[in-house]
């Protein structure tokens, strides 16, 4: 957006009056913005991030006006300065980078445009921006990046390997620091899953790292600053090793849902020391490092963790502890991925909370129950006294049975084993213990208690704790109604959004952990109303490209850590993901490289399902997974997979018009524009039936084709009627996994929110509500919370969108992506008082709050600088509409446009805004 400046004339004055004008504009020229500041920088939408390896990392930040009662503050220039010191930046030199002033409204996605910048390099920088009137900013507080190892010749260290088949190992080195050290940083990886230390203090905080990938294709390595875990002298480094998803098997009664070998327990560390006098020394693994099993004997992200404690090295990670047992390490000849850092990965896993049991009660065959009131990923944190040699199983439960054993049923299954962790004590003493590498999803642990002999005594637990473990994933959202069930409702959805939310989405925390990737699209706009998911999509399209075949099919889960077969490995309802998920990325938050970057590989997966259909009907697909059906043990009942797949083959070609149109490809875009209409017409001619109504006329085989376009307009309609009437005589949804956002999407897109909150606001037939009162804690992966299936799964979690799109009304605008303006169009239904919201998004902070009286209807609408919004207000009579108790021709920054159907159309600016109107 161009500055708009203002400069004022004088003629006919004497000396006098030019002394006094040129006196007084010292003062008075571009004054400072007296409210406006700068914050929230981020580079590559990390605050501060180290290990950054994009080459041109991008920059962005937010607007805050001190004002609360501006309106229409904005940014017309901005400047970035990056400097090599902070020193310089203090100074106002960018030696690496001065933008200058730049005519522009944009704050995020800028990209660095100033001198190369080299592996483990750290920089320091700052921005500030002009407000309407032409007044600048403060300077925003310093910000700073560190680069990761961006060439594979920078990396001074070596991949070293484990023994053979080890379940867990331990390695280790000593080395030397001269005196002023200056700056330590490490890169470090290890698989499958590491923790490192330095002088017997674990780095960092992060757990279960690095990232799940395919191995073969990349690694992903951690960077951490560490100058103050060093000293001059002497220092030792240790790393532990867990399996993880880089070899899985199956034995001793333990669960697994596939086996998989990557290869050997390896790892990778460079740690690079720069001194007061500028000199830099490297310490990297290599062949002098030693070895040593330690004390995990069983190591699976599936079956579990048994830790030793009586096997672990005194003081392993400490200068001096290397003793028998230390064995050289080997150099791995097996080829491994490239190696990518923190512009790749998602944000890390952590410890979030740690809550105290809710009950706590011993069983008959003596073991103890304790209930944790709360289905959720988790670690325990284990006290526990009694002689050593004495060992605490640890077993995790969705669901317990009358006699306290754990229901295997939704966990999957007891003919394929168990899980659980194990600790023996070293000790006669008290000991505390937190697993390294399993985590899992339940409410429930089991605790079995053994002596180290027969007859001896048990340990006795003195203290047992869920701590919650899922990816640090910036919680965006806030939502709540004056109806309670809506709101537990949507606890019940987001405790499984957390549960799932790993270094990839998974379906469920126990059973599978695999990245199924219909939800990336089925459930991306619900998840990213309630997390900054934006790494986390980033990664899951690097991860779909990855396990992209060479004959152009996306598999269904990605990683592909397990190859399924048929459409459980090759469905067009998952696939579209590929086409689907850099959209929605757009939509949210701007940022178009995702479409950019993956454009051709888009194609290809396109080209592959074309290949497959037969006459432009594809079959290649799972129909409605999962959707409901009285009596029936099928997972798609109703809507079988061609009216699916073929649906969504058809909405890929839609979607690759778009993208071709927007990257300025005419020549495909109508190529593929025309694509879609033939299979549109393919996909009448074979699904509409006599009557006007499509497929099985199921509420799946209804709602998508309305949604998507397929449906012939003479017929919309009746469809539309026969949706309606099928949702309320069944009284809940019989749509499942593919189909259920359809029918939210069908049913509010007709202004039929009415019908969606009938559906949801009830608990006597399979729903959400039905869910709560059999006294789930987290979203079932069926409708009627089966034991046989999974008891945290966000799967049909799509109802957040309407919750948030629809009820409070706060959505992105594709027109004007990114939140730079959005769309609040609030849904009063029901019985419903009030619903309020806040949505955090790049630009800064959405809210709103709608509540209606006997007579009228207050919407408090607040919309962050830098940004704007078109508010949809429920009336025909915009004479009628008072804002801050001003008619909308009196008020400032807001504007009628005009009526559009039953609503008042109103553009407003920045700032807080208080309509009302009648009701």
């Amino acid at each position: 957006m161009t500055s708009r400046r203002s400069y004022s004339k004088r003629v006919g004055v004497n000396a006098l009056h030019l002394l006094l004008l040129a006196f007084v504009s010292l003062f008075f020229v571009a004054p400072a913005s007296a409210a406006l500041r700068v914050v929230n920088l981020k580079c590559e939408h990390a605050v501060d991030p180290l290990g950054v390896d994009a080459a041109t990392p991008r920059l962005s930040w937010q607007l805050s006006d001190d004002d609360s009662a501006a309106r229409g503050s904005r940014q017309t220039e901005w400047q970035v300065l990056v400097a090599s010191t902070p020193e310089l930046l203090a100074a106002d030199r960018g030696d690496l980078w001065d933008s200058a002033r730049v005519a522009s409204s944009q704050t995020a996605w800028i990209g660095y445009a100033g001198k190369p910048l080299v592996s483990s390099q750290q920089v320091f920088w700052k921005a500030r921006a002009w407000d309407a009137a032409g007044a600048p900013t403060p300077w925003s507080a310093t910000a700073t990046w560190t680069m990761g190892v961006l060439r594979a010749e920078d990396w001074h260290a070596r991949w070293i390997e484990a023994a053979p088949n080890a379940e867990g190992a331990l390695m280790r080195h000593e080395f030397m620091v001269k005196p002023s050290l200056k700056r330590a940083v490490l890169h470090v990886s290890g698989l499958g899953q590491y923790e490192a230390f330095l002088n017997g203090a674990k780095v960092g905080v992060d757990l279960l790292t690095p990232g799940w990938t395919d191995y073969r294709d990349t690694v992903l390595y951690d960077t951490h600053d560490v100058t103050a875990q060093l000293a001059p002298g002497a220092n030792a480094i240790g790393l532990a090793l867990g399996r993880g998803m880089y070899h899985v098997e199956r034995k001793d009664g333990r669960f697994a849902k596939f086996t998989s070998d990557f290869g050997e327990l390896r790892a990778i560390a460079q740690l690079r020391l720069e001194y007061a006098d500028g000199s830099v020394e490297f310490v990297g693994t290599d062949e002098t490092w030693r070895t040593h099993p330690g004390p995990i004997t069983w190591s699976s992200l599936y079956g579990g963790e048994d830790h030793d404690a009586r096997r672990l090295p005194a003081n392993w990670s400490r200068v001096g502890a290397a003793g028998d047992g230390w064995m050289p390490v080997k150099l791995p000849t097996a080829p491994i991925g490239a190696l990518r850092c923190a512009s790749f990965a998602n944000e890390p896993l952590r410890a979030i909370e740690t809550r105290e049991p809710a009950s706590v009660r011993t069983l008959a065959d003596g073991a103890v129950l304790f209930d944790f009131g709360q289905n959720a990923s988790f670690m325990p944190r284990l006290t526990v006294s009694g002689p050593a040699g004495s060992t605490v199983r640890l077993v995790p439960g969705e669901v317990v049975k009358e006699d306290g054993s754990i229901e295997r049923g939704t966990m999957g299954g007891a003919h394929r084993g168990s899980a659980w962790w194990q600790y023996t004590k070293a000790t006669d003493g008290e000991e505390t213990w937190f697993p390294q590498f399993y985590y899992v999803g339940s409410r429930y642990v089991r605790a079995e208690l053994k002596p180290a002999a027969p007859g001896g005594a048990t340990p006795k637990i003195e203290r047992l704790q869920m701590v919650i473990v899922h990816a640090a994933a910036e919680p965006v959202g806030e939502f709540a109604t004056s109806n309670p069930l809506l709101n537990r409702i949507r606890d019940l959805v987001r405790w499984a959004q957390r549960s799932n939310l790993v270094s990839i989405l998974t379906d469920c925390p126990h059973r599978e952990k695999l990245g199924w990737i219909e939800q990336f699209h089925l459930n991306g706009p619900a998840i990213r109303h309630e997390f900054d998911v934006t790494r986390t999509y980033a990664k899951g399209m690097r991860d779909m490209a990855e396990a992209q075949l060479p004959d152009g099919l996306v598999p269904n889960i990605a990683p592909e850590f397990v190859e399924f077969k048929g459409a459980f490995r090759g469905a067009a309802e998952w696939g579209a993901a590929f086409l689907l998920v850099p959209w929605q990325q757009r939509d949210f938050t701007g940022d178009e490289s995702l479409l950019r970057e993956f454009y051709p590989a888009m194609q290809r997966y396109f080209a592959y399902l074309e290949t497959r259909a037969d006459h432009d009907i594809l079959s290649d697909g799972l129909g409605d997974w999962y959707d409901y059906a009285i009596n029936s043990g099928k997972r798609a009942n109703l809507t079988p997979p061609p009216i699916t797949a073929t649906a969504f083959f058809y909405d890929d070609a839609r979607t690759l018009a778009r993208t071709a149109a927007l990257l300025g490809k005419p020549d495909d875009a109508a190529r593929y524009a025309a694509r879609a209409e033939e299979i549109r017409r393919a996909y009448v001619a074979k699904f509409r039936r006599a009557d006007g109504l499509y497929g099985t006329a199921s509420q799946a085989s209804l709602c998508i084709p309305l949604v998507m376009g397929l449906v012939e307009e003479r017929d919309r309609a009746g469809v539309l009627a026969a949706l309606i009437r099928d949702v309320e005589e069944k009284g809940y949804a019989s749509a499942g996994d593919i189909g259920f956002r359809y029918l939210l999407l069908a049913l509010a897109e007709a202004g039929r929110d009415d019908v969606i909150y009938r559906l949801v606001n009830q608990d006597e037939k399979p729903g959400y509500g039905y869910q709560l009162k059999l006294g789930a804690t987290a979203l079932t992966e069926s409708w009627h919370a089966s034991l046989g299936a999974s008891h945290n799964h966000f799967m049909l979690g799509q109802i957040t969108e309407w919750f948030y799109e629809r009820l409070a009304g706060i959505a992105p605008d594709p027109q004007r992506p990114g939140f730079q303006h959005a769309i609040i169009r609030p849904q009063p239904v029901g019985d419903l008082a009030w619903v309020e919201a806040t949505q955090r998004t790049l630009p800064g902070e959405y809210r709103m709050r709608w509540e209606r009286g006997a007579e009228k209807l207050a919407l408090r609408v607040t919309v962050p600088a830098n940004a704007s919004a078109t508010v949809y207000l429920p009336t025909r009579d915009a004479a009628a509409i008072r804002e801050s108790g001003q008619t909308l021709g009196q008020t400032v920054g807001a504007k009628f446009v005009r009526i559009e159907g039953d609503r008042a159309v109103i553009e407003v600016e920045s700032g807080v805004y208080s309509f009302e109107t009648p009701w």
